[in-house]
């Protein structure tokens, strides 16, 4: 009778301890750099904290992240891989702010799981809505984007502007000015450097430079294609006269992170980049440049009625539809896109928060002082056509980017180039076509 008792004792103990799961969790994060390690360091932080208690049992989880591609069009396609093999290979994925829509069927509704009703009430609410298809929210807010001018302000100072610029034009006469005097000591410099890549990131480089000349935002809101226009004409012509001239003729297979290291290296007056830069270039220890350069809103066209435009990007942390621990997964974006974590990637990356609290909490603040200075650029950016042409979205912006990098590359005129990608846009979304309002 004692033998059966133990014996049942050390079943009932083992049954207990399988309850306290052992669980890894993968997550797709960033691509490279400080990203990457401050993805990391919150797995590493969140791991300190097992095990965890989720829906009742107990779990001892292990988060592997694993770096993702730095292009958003090629980390699009991996994603779209592991959705076609209904593959559980990947749990947490960082999804772009344009995705929701297109990627819906193959992520969880977050609003299942316990804290994502009350969490998500602190994030901006127009960013919770675009994560909410039908009704489910398939992307948990993690940090918001826009595009901004980075200017040199010694030097800027050393030749005789008292600012950045406020117009493209402006932008080309400075950068100009600016390239033949520190050329006389460094042949490698150039004025202006920026996302010239044939990908996602060139779609909101050139959505900035039309947006800012009146020219549109490729397909409006209610759905008429307005990209062929005179001022998107314009515009795109003169960014082609950059290549080569203030920017350099490789310009165009640039992504951020080559634009990062060029003018973080000190080769550069001028760079379009995202906020992330801002904290990578001001560490003494790896830039050139630290302290000798500020953040500012992107120029305007020249034409009547032309203002600062910035794309409006950032990152949304979702779950597979096909993991194979779906409440873990979700008890892991929830952490990555709570305050404490928010707050840590804001001051240490410059990632901006989407709790909107953070932009006035003092120590980030102090950190990036441009997060309250530039507030309105963030909140006012300007969107991508994702939601009106979803789940077609991908295919409109190559259609779109694949013709301005042929303008760039001189391949095309801009308007030909522009005709074709309206014409394919048509074809795509079965639109019709139009001018902006």
């Amino acid at each position: 009778m004692k033998r059966i008792l133990l014996l049942a004792l050390a079943l009932s103990v083992g049954l207990f301890a399988t309850a306290q799961e052992e669980v890894t969790v993968t997550f797709v994060g960033g691509s490279s750099g400080l990203g990457l390690d401050l993805d990391r360091a919150s797995a590493e932080a969140y791991m300190a904290e097992n095990p965890h208690t989720i829906g009742g049992t107990e779990y001892n989880v292990t988060v592997n992240v694993v770096p993702g591609p730095e292009s958003a069009t090629d980390r699009l396609g991996l994603y779209r891989q592991f959705f076609q093999a209904r593959s559980a290979e990947a749990d947490v994925l960082m999804i772009d702010v344009i995705w929701p829509g297109d990627l819906a069927a193959n992520l969880i509704d977050l609003y299942q799981f316990e804290g994502f009703q009350e969490a998500v009430e602190a994030h901006f609410p127009a960013i919770v809505q675009n994560n909410t298809v039908d009704g489910v929210l398939v992307g948990m807010p993690w940090y918001t984007d826009a595009g901004l001018l980075y200017y040199r302000t010694d030097l800027l100072e050393e030749y005789g502007y008292d600012g950045p610029p406020e117009t493209w034009t402006e932008l080309e006469e400075m950068a100009t000015t600016i390239q033949e005097g520190v050329r006389q000591n460094n042949p490698d410099f150039y004025g202006f450097v920026w996302q010239g890549n044939a990908y996602e990131g060139l779609t909101c480089d050139a959505l900035e430079w039309i947006a800012s000349n009146d020219g549109g935002d490729i397909v409006n809101p209610e759905g008429v294609i307005t990209i062929a226009n005179e001022n998107a004409i314009d515009i795109l012509e003169q960014a082609a006269g950059w290549v080569g001239t203030i920017s350099p003729p490789g310009v165009t297979g640039f992504q951020e992170e080559d634009a990062r290291r060029f003018f973080q290296a000190g080769n550069a007056a001028f760079m379009r980049n995202w906020p992330y830069a801002y904290s990578i270039g001001q560490n003494p220890e790896t830039s050139e440049i630290a302290g000798l350069f500020d953040v500012s809103p992107l120029p305007r066209g020249s034409v009547e009625g032309g203002s600062p435009a910035a794309t409006l990007g950032g990152w949304q942390l979702a779950v597979s539809r096909y993991s194979q621990n779906p409440a873990v997964a979700a008890d892991v974006a929830l952490y990555y896109a709570s305050y404490e974590n928010q707050k840590v990637r804001a001051i240490e990356g410059s990632f901006n928060p989407t709790i909107e609290a953070l932009y006035e909490d003092e120590e980030v603040l102090a950190a990036v002082p441009f997060f309250g200075e530039l507030l309105g650029v963030f909140t006012n950016a300007v969107a991508r056509p994702s939601t009106v042409t979803a789940p077609n979205y991908a295919e409109v912006s190559r259609a779109f980017f694949t013709a301005v990098h042929d303008v760039l590359t001189g391949q095309e005129d801009a308007e030909t180039a522009l005709l074709i990608a309206e014409a394919e846009i048509q074809e795509i979304t079965g639109f019709e076509t139009g001018t902006p309002e």
